[in-house]
């Protein structure tokens, strides 16, 4: 007990697993919005710098609680995904992407001229609040809700929008201001991340936010699975701890991360996860010992 307990006040391991869960919370969002709205999203480091700066801002001019100001970043990175998503979200596939990404990029310039975010210098002297417990514990609220977005009649619009969006608005379905709802939802996600990531790292650089963090993210949801919340937490546990792991090659480890990603790809399309049904496997397990134990009750019977 005392060795686990050890293993988890390691500072590096600590800072590594928060890491991990401050990025999981922010893929969720993406996954919400990319996994079961089909809505492809190349500028979520955009929404994620977002929260970081309000929530740093917040901490460092008004000294707010530090809950208030990581929910006040989730809200200001919603409100910019719900305020560009009027005008998008009529775009699809690559157009849509290609606008994200832009948006992304003009976030990351204005933050570079603004003198209150420390332009390119960055902004330093963040209070370290975020901690593993708080950060499990929200990625833990973060899977319940989005479960609970899956099985629910939103949900399911969501789902009948990334099959066949036409199909979908034949249906009645609005699917504008759904995809907005899904829109808003997934980048106040990507805020709480970045408001939990800037009281982790305690600087923030508008480089951190760039092209390459976006396409990140996206690899932890297209990697573990489209449409998988456990896809999304293998995808994301295993390409942030995967460079962890081979710092021992140093040079070459960026150079084995991406041939694993490539042969990820070539042998499992899908994602880790992709097209697996856990609850369908669940149900199968049980009816089938359920028939195991009819079976053995009713030779038991006729034994007797």
């Amino acid at each position: 007990m005392e060795s686990i307990i050890g293993f988890f006040n390691d500072p590096y391991i600590n800072q590594v697993l928060t890491l991990t869960g401050v990025y999981l919370i922010t893929a969720l969002g993406l996954h919400l919005i990319t996994g079961i709205t089909g809505q492809f999203s190349f500028g979520h480091a955009g929404f994620m710098s977002i929260g970081a700066y309000t929530a740093a801002l917040l901490s460092l001019h008004l000294e707010t609680p530090f809950i208030i100001n990581v929910l006040m970043g989730g809200l200001a990175a919603g409100l910019a995904g719900m305020l560009l998503g009027f005008p998008s979200l009529r775009l699809t596939g690559d157009y849509l992407g290609i606008t994200t990404l832009g948006f992304a990029e003009i976030v990351r310039i204005v933050f570079i001229n603004l003198d209150i975010t420390g332009g390119a210098r960055g902004l330093a002297g963040i209070p370290r609040d975020t901690n593993l417990t708080i950060v499990l514990l929200l990625a833990v609220l973060s899977i319940i809700c989005m479960y609970r977005i899956h099985d629910s009649r939103f949900g399911r619009a969501l789902t009948a929008i990334r099959e066949d969006e036409l199909a979908a608005e034949a249906m009645g379905i609005n699917t504008l201001l759904y995809k907005v709802k899904a829109f808003a939802i997934g980048t106040f996600f990507a805020g709480v991340g970045g408001g939990l990531y800037a009281h982790l790292i305690q600087y923030l650089n508008p480089a951190d936010f760039g092209v390459s963090r976006s396409f990140e993210l996206l690899n932890f949801v297209v990697l573990g699975g489209l449409g998988s919340v456990p896809g999304t937490i293998l995808g994301t546990t295993v390409l942030t701890l995967a460079p962890e792991f081979l710092r021992f090659v140093k040079e070459y480890r960026m150079l084995i991360y991406s041939a694993l990603m490539v042969t990820m790809m070539i042998f499992r399309p899908h994602g880790l996860l992709g097209g697996v049904n856990f609850r369908k496997l669940y149900l199968d397990l049980v009816h089938r010992r359920l028939a195991q134990l009819a079976k053995t009750k009713d030779v038991g019977g006729k034994q007797q």
